[in-house]
């Protein structure tokens, strides 16, 4: 099973910028799909952004034109570009891993992802 390490949460102003990376822990071969989860506490995990190995993408409402999903397979790194933050965004970021292809319709459920990082807290303040 693959291990996943997130960074690059941290404490921001309203409509300033962070970048989270999620280090996966080997160079995985195959069909994969991979996404950014959140959650604030007491409420369910919600889907941010998902990518696969071919570079399709998916976001969810609240973060098309914001976000932007990334990776760098060279460095095995999963990126979340995010722009222009809210307090709203306030929550701690998860990166999930599912080995095989992304089921499009599913893929923002945290249901169907078998490994997940430990997190990184991003706080944005107004």
């Amino acid at each position: 099973q693959v291990q996943l390490v997130e960074s690059g949460g941290g404490s921001v102003q309203a409509g300033e910028s962070l970048r989270l990376s999620c280090v996966v822990s080997e160079n995985v071969s195959g069909p994969y799909c991979m996404a950014w989860f959140r959650q604030v506490l007491g409420t369910q995990r919600e889907g941010v952004a998902v990518i696969d190995r071919a570079d399709n993408s998916l976001y969810a409402d609240y973060a098309k034109g914001r976000f932007t999903i990334s990776q760098d397979n060279a460095k095995n790194t999963l990126y979340l570009q995010m722009n222009s933050l809210k307090p709203e965004d306030t929550a701690m970021y998860y990166c999930a891993f599912l080995r095989r292809g992304c089921t499009w319709s599913l893929a923002l459920h945290q249901a169907q992802y078998g490994s997940w990082g430990q997190g990184t807290q991003v706080t944005v303040s107004s």
